[in-house]
């Protein structure tokens, strides 16, 4: 029975490369996917996109594939494939990228892009947010709007041939489940192993997250050679069933509770896990360790995917300023606790303009408010607050700089910054008003 091969080569946009180029070089795999796009990812790229029409795309796109271009393709008898969403707000571009760094390489590679996920122009004013707000109501404020695509145009595109398919927002599972369907062509509806292969690709889509990383705790849950952490691989037979393992050699952890973690990961029902493809059941999954690091993954299913597919929808929503101070040695608690107290009513006397703001120490109540009764050696003043007008939450920083030579003494270690706010609501769109399609 054909075993099919996949490994994850990234979990978020800035992940680690050398363990993708780990699974590429000793992997023997058939896929490598690149999973890199985050709710805010994208709407940050549309504006960059702005800036840059050739732009937009993921910015290790470039350094990632010159380390593992030279990898696909048929080397040692098993031909190689890479699959991303680092097209990211130009997945054409990117492509045109993916194949100028091929060309230097001397390698022939046939790049496909897969477009149709940018719906901003089908969106109407009355189209409701998750959060309350239309989309009208946004103006100029909206930046952008990209339906969450299924397998369709990764199929198309592997089915005319590509070495590289470059996506821009398509569900996480789907990016690893395009190819088992494509190399056991599994029917569009055969949901049962369509259920399967989305629990895979849910399993791999966080890279190191199922190999021991986010997961290590030191004396409870121990992983061997963190900073060699290898990244996942599925080996999958045609019925969907799969076994998640790693490149032999390499750093982390593979076993029953790194899988059982990464499960429940961002998944609200898990009787119904809604994706593009499938109504996935997790529901009476689950984990059998067969070997070191080799964990068996069993009882998914699978039932009609959702008639709607999830838009994330980005806008710009005002701006945040901060402004941080360290203070040390005995009684440092006592003169953080002044200084934030100086700087609120500061801000409260200039009349600053803010819709939020928060004042916290670090080291004693910023992560679960004031439970700490342990006076430590050092704490740092941390005030933020979001603004409508960038120059009013310029303000906020300027006053914690201003702790220096007017707050309490031994303040040090100043910094400021401001940055807009990017955020990021949903709706819910018929699938008939996306069109996924590929561009060679």
């Amino acid at each position: 029975m054909k075993t099919l091969r996949i490994g994850s080569g990234a979990g978020y946009s800035g992940d680690r490369i050398e363990p993708a180029v780990e699974l590429a070089e000793r992997g023997d795999l058939d896929y490598l996917v690149f999973e890199c796009l985050a709710e805010r990812t994208i709407a940050l790229a549309q504006q960059a996109r702005i800036s840059d029409p050739a732009g937009g795309y993921d910015p290790l796109l470039s350094e990632r594939m010159r380390r593992v271009l030279p990898f696909v393709g048929d080397k040692t008898g098993r031909r190689l494939r890479v699959i991303t969403n680092m097209g990211a707000a130009n997945p054409v571009s990117a492509a045109v990228e993916v194949r100028r760094i091929a060309s230097e390489l001397g390698l022939e590679l046939k790049v496909v892009a897969v477009v149709g996920d940018d719906v901003l122009d089908v969106l109407q004013g009355d189209f409701l947010l998750d959060n309350g707000q239309t989309v009208g109501s946004l103006g100029e404020r909206l930046i952008s709007a990209n339906a969450y695509l299924g397998v369709e145009g990764i199929l198309e595109a592997l089915h005319a041939d590509a070495d590289v398919v470059i996506t821009g927002r398509v569900a996480d599972p789907s990016l690893f489940l395009a190819p088992q369907m494509f190399e056991f062509g599994w029917a569009a509806d055969d949901w049962p192993r369509l259920g399967r292969g989305t629990l895979v690709g849910h399993l791999l889509e966080c890279a190191g997250q199922v190999s021991g990383g986010y997961f290590a705790d030191p004396g409870f849950k121990d992983v061997d050679d963190l900073a060699r952490l290898g990244f996942p691989l599925a080996e999958i037979d045609a019925d969907g069933e799969a076994l998640i393992t790693k490149v032999a050699g390499s750093g982390g952890r593979v076993s029953r509770a790194t899988c059982t973690e990464q499960l429940i990961y961002e998944v609200h029902d898990p009787a119904a896990y809604l994706t593009p493809d499938v109504t996935a059941d997790f529901s009476q999954v689950g984990f059998v360790e067969e070997a070191v690091d080799r964990v068996r993954a069993q009882g998914a299913d699978g039932r009609a995917r959702p008639e709607r597919l999830k838009v994330s929808v980005g806008y710009l929503d005002g701006w945040i300023g901060e402004g941080q101070m360290s203070y040390g040695g005995p009684g440092a608690v006592a003169r953080a606790e002044l200084a934030r107290a100086v700087v609120l009513k500061r801000l409260e006397l200039m009349g600053v303009k803010m819709q939020d703001v928060r004042a916290e120490l670090i080291g004693m109540d910023a992560l679960h408010g004031p439970r700490s009764t342990v006076e430590p050696w050092e704490v740092r003043l941390r005030v933020a607050a979001r603004c409508e007008d960038r120059l009013e939450a310029v303000r906020v920083g300027n006053e914690v700089e201003t702790l220096y030579t007017n707050g309490p003494s031994g303040g040090g270690g100043a910094s400021k910054s401001v940055r807009q706010v990017v955020a990021v609501a949903s709706l819910l769109l018929p699938r008939d008003a996306v069109n996924p399609r590929i561009e060679a």
